[in-house]
């Protein structure tokens, strides 16, 4: 996907379709992975900074519609199982996710789901699976809701204090993505290791 030429039509757009837009692009991320929203996101709300726009309205429509697009993708995971998960978003040809996803909801249950979201390569799976799982909605919307409010919050932030080149605001994008994923990694090894060390402790 070109991002000079959605930078283009999102600039086309009239002040008032900017944030519906955006969230839409919120609720599509969850159902078409591939969509770089976080980078579509941000560059909206760098445009609705330069039309004077407040950073809360940016946030708050992100959020919403990502929530909403999560936990529509939760619904449908919970009504059609497992194997749709699976099939959908070909976890059958990736050894070991769903035992994986699984394991750690088993283990750590709605922590689990949050730290997910910060994970490139799961964060449209989180959702679904948490729904063929069958894991409390309520529960469920709130670990989607603090990690989406974290994320985004960031997002929005960096765009509305972003420069005038939001060329580098992409890369700025692009870094806090990856440091997020770090962040989420070893937040969730150090889990695995207190579980781990927990187990042998009431073994012994």
């Amino acid at each position: 996907m070109n991002v000079q030429s959605v930078l283009d039509w999102l600039l086309s757009l009239p002040p008032s379709l900017l944030l519906p837009a955006m969230a839409i692009l919120a609720i599509a991320e969850n159902i078409f992975p591939p969509i770089p929203a976080d980078v579509l996101i941000a560059l909206g709300a760098f445009i609705a900074a330069r039309n004077d726009a407040s950073p809360l309205p940016a946030f708050l429509v992100v959020l919403l519609g990502n929530v909403a697009g999560a936990m529509a993708m939760y619904a449908i995971g919970r009504r059609y199982g497992a194997a749709w998960t699976e099939e959908r978003f070909h976890l059958k040809h990736k050894e070991g996710a769903e035992s994986s996803l699984s394991s750690w909801y088993a283990r750590y249950g709605l922590l689990s789901l949050a730290i997910g979201r910060f994970l490139p390569g799961i964060r449209a799976v989180v959702a679904p699976f948490a729904g063929a799982l069958r894991a409390p909605i309520t529960g469920t919307a709130a670990a989607i809701t603090i990690a989406s409010g974290a994320w985004y919050g960031l997002v929005t932030l960096a765009a509305f204090r972003a420069g005038s080149n939001w060329e580098d605001l992409v890369a700025l994008v692009g870094r806090m993505g990856r440091w997020a994923a770090i962040v989420a990694i070893v937040l969730a090894a150090g889990l695995w290791f207190a579980w781990s060390r927990h187990r042998r402790r009431a073994k012994g």
